[in-house]
């Protein structure tokens, strides 16, 4: 892992998105996305001693939040911008929800991923129609590579987390879950490239902002942890975590600042403990869940984050994973 540190400051961002942008996106959204459940548990209350309300994302199309994201950002686009297509980056799962969403709206999509994505998300970005171009993540970084195909098909890129009409897509999550439950004392999010984390704090902290919002990141891939931390961005390659929707470098120009304004706190977790918590969610709770999804809750299980007595949302975020992948992961688990 490598540790570059940029030169830019949180405070040197503007905030990018509002409450009111969220808002909107969920009237853009409506009639596309599923508005997915909260799911409980006494066995989970019991064990972290507090009231855990799960807003199951795995549900969602495309099996992860992705797609509330994408489809706000490609409706936006006027009837010549649809014609040209859209170029993306992603590992999997930002591809899909792009994917579906430009089949939705008549856009053609074409995706850059690494070679060695998730076997079962590259199949379903393919299913959905997009084009994928694949990469060496050690010769080239998708960024480098996205830049230069853009220029060569005339295509316009569409990020996967550091886009003002991706984050307010994704705040939706965490606005249906505050209006389900406004008085939340905790809220635990997942943080890649910090799209999710940033939308859905501005919806609780709009909603309640008595609510404690807690960003979780694997300990190989802290970039987010401590750029929040020290208020400068900081940077790794080529993470290696499991959670593969947690190995983006950096945080964005757009999603940093918003971070560091209404986020509370960012902790880390270990592989051991993601792997727990995938294992406790397919177990006991039936949910199937991947890595990523079930970084979250990962913090809440193995003590990072302790919230006694108090009423805490969890986004899990995503499911899609290779069910041999799974299982050899949980192989991996000591006892």
């Amino acid at each position: 892992m490598e540790d570059a540190v940029s030169e830019g400051t949180a405070e040197e961002g503007m905030l990018a998105v509002s409450y009111e942008d969220i808002c909107e996106a969920s009237e853009v959204i409506a009639d596309v996305v599923r508005r997915t459940p909260l799911v409980t548990s006494r066995t989970l209350d019991s064990m972290t001693g507090c009231s855990v309300h799960l807003k199951c994302e795995n549900l969602q199309r495309t099996g992860t939040f992705k797609i509330r994201g994408a489809y706000n950002a490609l409706s936006r686009f006027s009837g010549s911008e649809r014609k040209k297509g859209v170029l993306t980056f992603s590992s999997g799962n930002h591809a899909q929800a792009v994917a579906l969403s430009g089949s939705l709206l008549g856009i053609p999509v074409t995706v850059i991923m690494p070679g060695d994505a998730p076997a079962i998300k590259r199949a379903a970005t393919e299913r959905y129609g997009a084009t994928i171009i694949s990469y060496d993540k050690l010769d080239t970084t998708r960024e480098d590579l996205s830049l230069r195909i853009s220029e060569e098909l005339n295509l316009p890129i569409l990020p996967p987390y550091d886009h003002p009409h991706i984050v307010a897509g994704q705040g939706t999550v965490g606005r249906e879950l505050l209006i389900e439950n406004p008085d939340l004392d905790v809220l635990l999010v997942c943080c890649g490239g910090g799209g999710l984390l940033s939308g859905c704090s501005i919806s609780a902290k709009s909603i309640n902002p008595d609510c404690r919002i807690i960003g979780v990141e694997p300990d190989a891939a802290d970039d987010a942890t401590r750029s929040f931390h020290s208020g400068r961005l900081h940077s790794v390659h080529n993470p290696d975590t499991i959670a593969d929707g947690a190995r983006t470098p950096y945080l964005g120009k757009i999603t940093f600042p918003l971070i560091r304004h209404y986020v509370d706190d960012m902790v880390t977790v270990s592989e051991e403990s993601i792997l727990r918590s995938m294992l406790f969610l397919w177990e006991h709770m039936k949910l199937v869940v991947e890595p990523t999804g079930a970084l979250a809750l990962a913090a809440l299980l193995d003590g990072t984050v302790r919230a006694e007595d108090k009423k805490v949302g969890v986004v899990i975020s995503g499911g899609n994973v290779d069910m041999a992948r799974a299982f050899e992961l949980f192989s991996r688990i000591k006892n």
